[in-house]
């Protein structure tokens, strides 16, 4: 009995370093050789977000309601668009991540399935990066803080688990149809448009608001706005939502990955 437990210690302890090195690595990739380094990790979002509020609120001169969390149109896009790049980050890099790394995976016995989770957490990195910024903006602003936004990691993890799980459906699918990232470019620009970044769900015409509701991504964004803009308890019901959407993501997504899996060495 107590030979396969230390098996398994040492393969646990193998996969955390190895995923250690892959984020280590993704996160390197991504910045290497620039003059700025990881800060364009933040320059990225805030230039994004520069140009929104110029359309949007300038041009535009988009007004929210009286009764949503704040009336700073900047810290409202922001704190919304936050949620929404950590997702697409997520799967959108993971779409093509098995062909970039088919040397390792058809030449050693390599566990494939970590890849879009090292992913997301390099991801996660630059997250954090804008979110602290964020919560200093709201700090100036506001003049405080609401200890509910102790509570942003779980939804952190929540988007975590629904990303990696679409990110394993489109790598796998990618070995095999090449134009699955294409697809999925067509299909997270719509998705875009149907969460309430830019605008509130208030303003959502009636008849498709029901597009919010089944958009876990709408309870996330909306978590994020109530979180850090102002002192609302976490609403529960809301919560078991987006966990259910993402557990449910997680666990077809790992079987589907693992199923499609066993022909990557021949087709790569």
């Amino acid at each position: 009995m107590a030979i396969p437990g230390r098996h398994f210690a040492q393969n646990l302890i193998q996969r955390r370093t190895l995923l250690f090195q892959l984020v280590r690595r993704d996160f390197e990739q991504r910045f290497i050789g620039s003059a700025a380094g990881w800060m364009w990790g933040l320059i990225h979002p805030l230039v994004l977000l520069a140009s929104w509020t110029f359309v949007f609120q300038v041009c535009m001169h988009t007004k929210l309601p009286a009764n949503e969390v704040t009336q700073n149109y900047t810290l409202f896009l922001f704190c919304g668009f936050l949620p929404w790049l950590l997702f697409q980050d997520t799967v959108m890099r993971s779409a093509a991540s098995m062909l970039e790394n088919s040397n390792l995976i058809t030449k050693t016995v390599f566990p494939a399935e970590i890849v879009p989770i090292s992913i997301f957490l390099s991801s996660l990195i630059s997250h954090l990066m804008a979110l602290v910024l964020v919560i200093g903006v709201v700090g100036f602003y506001n003049g405080h803080f609401s200890l509910w936004m102790l509570s942003l990691p779980l939804y952190m993890l929540v988007v975590g688990l629904f990303a990696v799980g679409v990110g394993w459906i489109v790598s796998s699918l990618q070995v095999y149809l090449r134009d699955t990232v294409q697809v999925l470019s067509v299909v997270l620009t719509f998705w875009f448009w149907l969460t309430p970044i830019f605008i509130d769900e208030q303003t959502f015409p009636e008849r498709f608001r029901f597009l919010l509701r089944i958009n876990p991504l709408a309870f996330v964004v909306r978590a994020y706005r109530d979180r850090l803009l102002s002192y609302r308890v976490p609403n529960l019901r809301e919560f078991a939502i987006v966990t259910a959407y993402a557990v449910a993501a997680f666990v077809l997504g790992g079987l589907f990955f693992r199923h499609l899996k066993r022909g990557f060495a021949d087709v790569l």
